[in-house]
């Protein structure tokens, strides 16, 4: 996949642990889990938005692009 969560990276800058945002969240440490493990398939734009809030952040400092290898060799561009 393209994104890429960095949760995990901005917890560890704000100094939260994974239970502690889960307990602010209201959402369950699977949950919060599986956002951390880049295993989702999908964010809420109210989760994002607490998320975000709790850690005093950006989404930009959350989700991040970047480009699949397959992509560039399946676009059969030529540098």
């Amino acid at each position: 996949m393209s994104i890429v969560v960095n949760l995990d990276l901005v917890m560890v800058k704000k100094k939260m642990s994974s239970t502690e945002l889960a307990n602010r969240l209201g959402i369950t440490m699977s949950n919060l889990s599986i956002l951390k493990n880049n295993k989702a398939k999908a964010i809420r734009f109210s989760t994002l938005n607490e998320i975000c809030k709790a850690l005093d952040c950006q989404p930009g400092d959350i989700l991040e692009y970047i480009e699949d290898a397959d992509a560039e060799e399946d676009s059969g561009e030529v540098d």
